[in-house]
């Protein structure tokens, strides 16, 4: 696998932004949310440690789309691109697990509604983000 195309302040920006839209739509959307998943604010646990897996969780997302979308496209990203790939890799992984994931849990289609809003939106910016920005100018 070739990362020299890898336009890693892309991979930044793109990771910081969908995470502060996952900060803002689940700010918006904490008691319906907090409802479907069937969880108490009284009994959860303050740690940090979730937010932190989050941003971790896409940067990986970011590098993977920024290769993914670089390999299909051979090299030639643009937003478009990054628009149609984060939509597609969302509908073929991120709808249908959390599809089949929220029925074997017992979970109502309120959380996957809502879930699956906040990994729509996150794909799309990380695809955006990738596709504005391009591949990396590799020296040569």
């Amino acid at each position: 696998m070739d990362f020299s195309a890898v336009n890693w302040l892309a991979v930044i920006v793109a990771a910081v932004v969908a995470w502060l839209f996952g900060a803002a739509w689940y700010m918006g959307l904490s008691k319906p949310w907090l409802k479907a998943a069937k969880l108490d604010p009284a009994t959860m646990s303050k740690s940090p440690l979730p937010f932190v897996i989050s941003f971790i969780a896409e940067l990986v997302m970011a590098l993977v789309m920024s290769l993914v979308i670089g390999a299909m496209t051979g090299g030639e990203l643009s937003l478009v691109a990054g628009l149609v790939f984060g939509f597609v890799l969302w509908l073929g992984f991120v709808a249908t697990t959390l599809s089949v994931n929220h029925r074997y849990q017992g979970f109502g289609w309120d959380l996957t509604i809502i879930d699956c809003g906040h990994w729509l939106g996150v794909l799309l910016i990380i695809g955006a983000v990738i596709g504005w920005f391009g591949a990396a100018e590799v020296a040569g």
